[in-house]
């Protein structure tokens, strides 16, 4: 009785006891697992000065591995590791693989299949564009239907998508509908409900098992892709929703950029689909592998990445593109928090000549991350790095482009948690002639955008400039 008194009367007491033991326990799983030295030093401060808040963070945050996925995956006895395997040796696919490209020796050792000949591709200009073309083709499907995206809302286009496929599905298509668990956390019920009613498989994408990955954030699926019976791929920046057709009631406009892709580095991408189905649902979907006949004579690499590579993949490829710019980079993306091996690519590539040209958007959606990017601007402009931001509308688009000679389209972001945390996939592109149709997308952008300039931002408010000076120390986390 007087154990439970002195419990009673000191549970306060107590309870800061445990959390501060959590902390620590959880400082060392920062200074064990932390990917970056940036990184591991604010977690590690956070947790020993503002544990209360710090612990809360970390457990949703901080996690810098998926151990029993990369596990999983590495050990060579996941089944789509073996079909991955098979279709290297797949004699006609053998026959579409290019070694010799710009990247290859790099980037080939990192995915799952070798940059393909023989596609034909599409660019896809903001919202109007990619939901017709995508809408069309699951029209088209004949056999099956595979839908994966990170954001999905219960709105009209929501609606019409749902339908398309409810559609095709009682037609006997089969159709796979995935979704990131987070990233549509507000997507319905009802909305789901409707589509398994038709026979359709839907799958959550989870980060993991057991009772502690419920609260992680961490490890967000942000892949945005459609397959059509194996032969034909959209790969982009759109999630789904009305707001990415009209910039909804925050903006004028919303840009972005999707790729529709016809031919055999298809069944790159739908391996990439198959593995997340994978480990969300549990099974393999039964889809076609078959190389599909030549309609095309680009040469396409899909290059997924994610938080169970043996190395952080997405950010060797920006590192590697930057390297290899002789004349031009210029890079689209939306959230711009690079790690300090990005800054120094660019500042190299700007330093021997070649026009480096960064876009943002003039107007943010994410203010904490938009202010961290300014705060860059300092370090990159020194080098001759020129900062664009957009101002029709908010800019999505996830676009880099090096010389005429590679381009890539995709869902990385240029910040920490798309370059080490997320599950993303690029498309990087080495026909001419796509790269010309790129290159003219890319400087209608720049036209419609202001240059940003460290006086600029030295003219602002002070709480501005403060303002970008504190994000910067969240980078890292960012």
């Amino acid at each position: 009785m007087a154990l439970i008194g002195y419990v009673m009367d000191n549970w306060l007491f107590l309870a800061a006891l445990v959390m501060h033991a959590i902390s620590w326990a959880l400082v060392y799983d920062a200074i064990m697992h932390g990917r970056t030295s940036q990184g591991t030093i604010a977690w590690v401060m956070g947790l020993l000065f503002f544990p209360y808040l710090f612990v809360i963070f970390y457990l949703a945050f901080g996690a810098r591995r998926i151990g029993a996925y990369a596990i999983h995956r590495q050990s060579g006895r996941s089944p789509v590791v073996r079909l991955g395997h098979r279709l290297h040796r797949d004699p006609a696919l053998m026959r579409r693989m290019v070694p010799a490209v710009p990247l290859s020796g790099v980037l080939n050792p990192l995915t799952q299949l070798p940059a393909l000949t023989g596609n034909r591709t599409t660019l896809l200009v903001d919202g109007e564009q990619t939901f017709a073309s995508l809408l069309e083709g699951i029209a088209q499907a004949q056999e099956y239907v595979l839908v994966q995206f990170f954001r999905v809302h219960d709105d009209a286009l929501g609606d019409r998508l749902r339908q398309a496929l409810i559609d095709k599905a009682r037609t006997g298509v089969k159709v796979y509908f995935l979704y990131d668990k987070i990233g549509s956390v507000g997507l319905s019920r009802i909305y789901l409900a409707g589509m398994r009613a038709a026979g359709i498989r839907v799958g959550t994408f989870r980060v993991g098992r057991g009772w502690l990955n419920r609260f992680r954030v961490n490890f967000r699926n942000h892949r945005k892709i459609v397959v059509v019976d194996g032969h034909t791929c959209w790969v982009g920046g759109h999630n789904v929703g009305s707001i990415y057709l009209d910039g909804g009631r925050r903006f004028d406009h919303w840009r972005d950029t999707h790729v529709k892709i016809y031919g055999p580095v298809t069944l790159a991408v739908q391996l990439t689909v198959a593995e997340d189905w994978l480990w969300a649902c549990g099974d393999l979907p039964k889809l076609s592998w078959s190389p599909p006949p030549p309609d095309g004579s680009e040469t396409i690499l899909c290059l997924p990445t994610g938080p169970g590579d043996l190395m952080e993949t997405a950010s060797l490829m920006m590192v590697e593109a930057i390297h290899r710019a002789q004349r031009r980079c210029w890079i689209m993306t939306p959230y711009f928090v690079p790690d300090v091996a990005v800054i120094k690519a660019l500042q190299l590539a700007a330093m021997r000549g070649v026009d480096v040209r960064i876009l943002i958007p003039g107007k943010p959606d994410k203010r904490v991350v938009w202010w961290a990017a300014h705060s860059y601007l300092f370090e990159v402009a020194v080098a001759g790095v020129r900062l664009y931001t957009y101002q029709p509308g908010f800019m999505h688009q996830k676009v880099f482009l090096i010389d005429d000679e590679l381009a890539g389209i995709g869902t990385v972001n240029l910040d920490n948690r798309s370059l080490r945390i997320n599950f993303e996939i690029t498309m990087v592109f080495l026909d001419r002639g796509f790269i010309a149709q790129i290159e003219e997308m890319c400087a209608n952008d720049f036209a419609q955008a202001d240059l940003l300039t460290p006086d600029e931002v030295y003219r602002r408010p002070l709480y501005f400039r403060l303002a970008i000076r504190a994000a910067r120390l969240f980078s890292p986390i960012l």
